[in-house]
């Protein structure tokens, strides 16, 4: 004889798995989230391939609606973005895609960049993360990779730049980061793969960054 299957069982099954659910929604939308890294403009601090977790509760996050990108409002946070912090934001040209770049100067700052150096209040930043790949120097009022500004930072936003400078899209190219966007700070590599030898990168695994 066949056995009958125990809709309490069944039940319990899938309220098991929509409870699951619902917390993994919960953490992935207040708590911490995980992105992957699709490009070198933050080399050589983040790799291509590197799979990173974001602090969501430190800063605050968007809350949108699910699966759609209409923003409700705005966890309140435990700090704002600091001098150097790693943040994933919603880039401000496209709202769907998101970025990733080091905070370089907040609201209230004056931020410039004289022949590749960049000066925060009129004092030279020291930036050990940083690299350049291209010697070349490009002139102010042509291209604002080398030399920009100055320009001050308004309140509640922020300048943002790939540690990577000589290849990175970032703030001197699209303006400044409304800190309402910014979804948190990076925090750690949980796992980092590299997809032109296929191996993963072990050593890179665990690593926090900064």
């Amino acid at each position: 004889m066949r056995r009958k299957k125990n809709p309490s069982g069944i039940r319990e099954t899938i309220e098991a798995v929509l409870i699951a659910f619902l917390i993994a929604l919960v953490i992935r939308t207040f708590v911490i989230q995980a992105f992957k890294i699709p490009s070198g403009s933050m080399l050589s601090t983040l790799q291509i391939g590197d799979h990173i977790l974001v602090n969501k509760i430190f800063m605050g996050t968007p809350i949108d609606i699910p699966f759609t990108n209409i923003n409700l409002f705005r966890m309140p946070g435990f700090k704002k973005p600091q001098h150097g912090d790693i943040v994933v934001f919603k880039y401000p040209e496209d709202p769907k895609r998101d970025f990733i770049k080091r905070v370089v100067a907040v609201g209230g700052d004056t931020v410039e960049v004289r022949d590749k150096i960049v000066y925060v209040n009129g004092k030279e930043l020291v930036e050990p993360y940083i690299q350049h790949v291209d010697p070349e120097i490009r002139p102010r009022g042509i291209d604002p990779r080398d030399n920009f500004g100055p320009a001050a930072v308004p309140k509640g936003s922020v300048f943002v730049m790939g540690d990577n400078r000589d290849q990175s899209y970032d703030s001197r190219f699209w303006g400044f980061v409304d800190m309402s966007q910014i979804k948190g700070n990076a925090v750690v590599i949980y796992w980092s793969w590299d997809g032109t030898k296929s191996w993963p990168r072990f050593g890179r695994i665990g690593s926090l960054v900064k």
